[in-house]
């Protein structure tokens, strides 16, 4: 590196970002995570004109959802952990950005952006496009469990077996990791939304109830379980009624929650054995020790762990912190570009 890298390096706020379906996570290097709100921006219908003057993005979206008048639109620009919508995507990563400081330096901000393992070079481009465009001086892409392995403190580099195991918003990432690289890999659009919107559906079929998306998160985050328990537990929630049209309110329990969301939970299960079904032996053999580790918001749905854990004959475990091991892993890069380019692709440089 030379000295007018080490110059820029040094004066500007250089930012990892988990740019996620359901949420954005941005740390800053030496500082650790500093935000983390929804990937949610509420726009004047039918423009790409965010709302208060540019502040209308995240928690102040978020509650909006559901709620919003007909001349406002609450967008998601992230779907499957891909950019949907360019502009928007552009707009909330320089709210962020600029709320995490990285525009305070004299030079603009380094961005290492973690991204699904099973995204294709236009999908990648889209990142570093919308990453350029909101104020990067140079953007890393890093593959999400890679980076959710380092935010989790597995030994990457070693020559040695680890699995991570990340589930998000939009999709669940499972690799095997070695030397640096990953060596078996599995991305499957299935995570937190689908499970939410399972959870929806359900209740609309059983109950005649049409609920909100934040409602049905949060019956996953109360009652959501993987294994139905053997307790009663139960949560009531509010919607409208499909026959009246009138608000209405019904209980439902951890058991039908467990039922409605158990094609999500399988695909999540089989998602981890065929990862294990492609790795070599020798890797194989250490996973009998180590394990296997659980990253992302939905890794702590209740009991999945525990079913993972008897499908596949591994222990498993839920990293500390599991919803910001992807960012905290972005902001680790940061600390060791240089070392670690191998497990990077780099954008374009301005």
């Amino acid at each position: 590196m030379g000295l007018f890298d080490q110059l820029m390096a040094v004066l500007s706020h250089d930012l990892g970002i988990d740019l996620g379906t359901a949420n954005t996570l941005v740390a800053v290097r030496g500082r650790g995570v500093v935000i983390s709100e929804p990937s949610v921006v509420a726009v004047k219908k039918g423009t790409k004109q965010v709302l208060m003057d540019g502040q209308a993005v995240g928690d102040q979206a978020k509650i909006m959802i559901g709620k919003n008048p007909g001349n406002i639109d609450v967008i998601r620009p992230m779907k499957d952990g891909v950019i949907a919508d360019l502009e928007i995507t552009e707009a909330m990563l320089r709210y962020f950005i600029a709320k995490a400081g990285g525009r305070r330096g004299p030079f603009r901000p380094r961005l290492v952006v973690a991204v699904p393992s099973g995204i294709n070079e236009v999908e990648k481009g889209a990142v570093t496009n919308s990453a350029m465009n909101a104020g990067a001086r140079q953007v890393y892409l890093i593959k999400e469990p890679m980076a959710a392995a380092i935010g989790a403190g597995l030994p990457v580099g070693d020559p040695v077996g680890s699995m991570i195991v990340d589930i998000g918003g939009g999709t669940t990432e499972v690799a095997v990791i070695s030397l640096a690289g990953i060596v078996a890999s599995e991305s499957v659009r299935c995570a937190g939304d689908e499970i939410d919107n399972a959870i929806g559906k359900f209740v609309k079929t059983k109950y005649g109830i049409v609920i909100g998306e934040n409602t049905a998160e949060q019956v996953k985050i109360t009652i959501g379980c993987a294994i139905a328990p053997a307790d009663i537990e139960r949560m009531t929630i509010r919607g409208r009624d499909l026959r009246t049209g009138m608000p209405a309110g019904i209980e439902i329990t951890a058991q039908e929650v467990a039922e409605a969301i158990r094609p999500q939970v399988n695909s999540i299960v089989s998602s981890v054995k065929m990862v294990l079904e492609r790795t070599a032996p020798e890797l194989a053999s250490d996973l009998i020790d180590r394990g296997i580790v659980m990253a992302g918001g939905t890794s702590q749905l209740r009991g999945l762990a525990e079913l993972i854990s008897r499908e596949t004959g591994l222990p498993v475990r839920v990293a500390d912190q599991p919803l910001t091991c992807v960012a905290r892993g972005c902001a680790a890069v940061l600390d060791n570009i240089d070392v670690l380019t191998q497990i990077l692709e780099t954008g374009t440089q301005r």
